[in-house]
């Protein structure tokens, strides 16, 4: 699986988490690396970088400023499900790795 060049909007998002529903994922992937930007209301400026297994499964970081000033941290790890229409529906199950260190899960699909 590749995601080079997909786009994904959140569809379901934890309380403790600052993605907003306006907010679209830009992903780039070579070899098996990952990168994203992404920003919203919540977030001025996001990156992220992973790693892509066989499965297509996503093993990474992000960095983001949000609206607060503040850089917030975390890890993320994405599991991909292809839907009946043949877009990417990411099942994430993340933490934070600063402010409170709690953990959550999204779920973002392809657009």
């Amino acid at each position: 699986m590749n995601y080079n060049g997909k786009k994904f909007k959140p569809l379901l998002i934890s309380d403790n988490g600052e993605v907003s529903d306006d907010m679209i994922f830009h992903y780039k992937q070579s070899a098996n690396i990952l990168t994203c930007e992404y920003q919203g209301t919540n977030i001025l400026k996001g990156h992220l970088i992973g790693l892509v297994d066989k499965y297509g499964n996503i093993k990474m970081t992000y960095h983001q400023i949000n609206q607060k000033g503040e850089l917030m941290t975390g890890i993320c790890n994405s599991k991909p499900e292809v839907m009946d229409n043949g877009k990417i529906r990411l099942l994430e199950e993340w933490q934070w790795t600063s402010g409170d260190k709690s953990k959550g899960h999204s779920i973002l699909e392809e657009i």
